[in-house]
């Protein structure tokens, strides 16, 4: 496990570089990493430049961590995650948003792609995040704890700030979009699930499902950071239906939704 010491040897290493403190910290999932690219930059750093930081393999992940302005925001972007898929622990997971923890962010927007698992949506379309279900039954949190990153039990009903929920919702409206809004099941991949599967994690209320963001979600509120969840719907991952898609139409519907995902996020960070 990652420890609090390597944690503030890639904090102090990114320090030495730039004095720029972040306030928000943006997870580009897949299909918005071109945001990154909007950022009025003040520094850039590849992972693998980055002590003890993971480096991402997984198609369309680019794994750079940008610091500069959006929407008047000094924010934090991880263009690019790693994923337990890819052979990481959950712990190496998360060790990039502790650095940005303690580089300065409070705030953090997470966003992924993800497939439907309710029948009433469609692909393309974006869901904020009300919870999520952790079916992957694993944690960053897992071993000794370190109080210097959290308490030992940490609570996490309202994972996901209900004042920023009410905003993410108020920005919708204003751009006049439909926003669903629903639970997330974090899904360990790589493979896709099973019809079987499927029909299970909608059985337990789930209405969306992905391979990422629930490690990254219960290591922030450990660390008691602000946490939105949002993704794109890439797909529908219905049971039923005779085809599920595939990785390419994955990546091809989240770059679709691209521009409408990156002017939700943009409105996001300005009413903040």
């Amino acid at each position: 496990m990652p420890s609090y010491e390597e944690i503030q040897a890639a904090v102090k290493h990114i320090q030495s570089q730039t004095d720029f403190t972040p306030e928000v910290g943006l997870v580009l999932g897949s299909g918005l990493g071109p945001l990154a690219d909007e950022i009025e930059t003040v520094a850039s750093f590849p992972y693998a430049e980055l002590p003890h930081f993971p480096r991402s393999t997984a198609p369309s992940h680019e794994g750079k961590l940008i610091l500069g302005r959006l929407e008047g925001k000094n924010v934090l972007a991880y263009k690019g995650r790693v994923h337990v898929y890819e052979g990481y622990t959950p712990a190496q997971v998360v060790f990039p948003l502790r650095v940005g923890f303690f580089l300065g962010a409070r705030t953090f927007i997470v966003t992924s792609a993800a497939g439907g698992l309710n029948p009433a949506w469609n692909a393309g379309e974006l869901m904020l995040h009300s919870d999520y279900i952790n079916y992957a039954a694993l944690s960053p949190l897992t071993g000794p704890n370190d109080e210097r990153l959290g308490p030992r039990f940490p609570v996490t009903f309202d994972a996901y700030d209900p004042t920023l929920r009410a905003l993410a919702h108020k920005v919708a409206r204003a751009q006049d979009f439909l926003l669903r809004e629903g639970v997330y099941a974090w899904w360990p991949g790589p493979q896709f699930a099973t019809r079987a599967e499927l029909k299970v994690l909608r059985s337990l209320g789930a209405d969306a499902i992905g391979m990422s963001t629930v490690p990254e979600v219960i290591a922030l509120r450990h660390l008691g950071a602000r946490v939105l969840g949002l993704s794109t719907i890439t797909d529908m991952a219905v049971p039923e239906r005779d085809h599920h898609a595939t990785e390419a139409e994955v990546l091809a519907t989240a770059a679709q939704s691209g521009a409408l995902f990156r002017r939700f996020v943009r409105g996001i960070l300005a009413a903040l």
